[in-house]
């Protein structure tokens, strides 16, 4: 099935919604009021926290959902896959996410102090976080065909990382150096 099968049924178009279209609509919306408004340097350092608790809290409900909000695994022969009400053992993906989160905020955490541009933090999160769920989503069913057999989600998390890309390599140049 292809994604533009069911256009224009709303039904169809408003299931799927992604944290990842929030968090990339956010940032959008938040560029465009700075911008109206004059504002040029980053806010989002203060967001890191409140973001990554917030999704963790996220994957909980998703996890304890089951299959109805789609974010289940394919099939898994592994000793932690879960059965998820219809029999088949699963990638719990919620929870690899959750791992990821709690590991990613002790790297943020780990690098910060080194990192001397407002913003960093921030762009820093967006980046694993964008990288992650890129990846974890050849973990789940594929909804709609897209091009290169890429999910809706994989697309835009490419766009995501594209955008914060331009800012990797002074990050790392500044992650990396020694400290006085």
């Amino acid at each position: 099935m292809t994604a533009s099968a069911n256009f224009p049924d709303v039904l169809a178009l408003m299931q799927g919604k992604s944290i990842i279209g929030g968090l990339l609509g956010g940032v959008l919306g938040v560029e465009i009021a700075k911008w109206r408004m004059g504002v040029h340097e980053s806010t989002g350092d203060a967001f890191v926290v409140p973001i990554i608790v917030a999704l963790i809290i996220g994957r909980i409900g998703c996890h304890l959902t089951g299959l109805s909000d789609h974010t289940a695994g394919l099939p898994s022969t592994q000793p932690w896959a879960r059965d998820f009400g219809d029999g088949i053992a699963r990638h719990p993906t919620a929870l690899y996410e959750i791992v990821f989160l709690l590991l990613w905020a002790g790297v943020i955490a780990a690098v910060a102090p080194r990192l001397r541009e407002r913003g960093d933090r921030f762009r820093l999160l967006m980046l694993g976080y964008l990288a992650f769920r890129g990846t974890i989503e050849s973990l789940k069913p594929l909804p709609f065909a897209y091009p290169f057999g890429l999910s809706g989600l994989q697309w835009l998390s490419l766009v995501g990382i594209v955008y914060y890309l331009r800012s990797m390599p002074r990050m790392l140049r500044t992650a990396l150096e020694k400290t006085a």
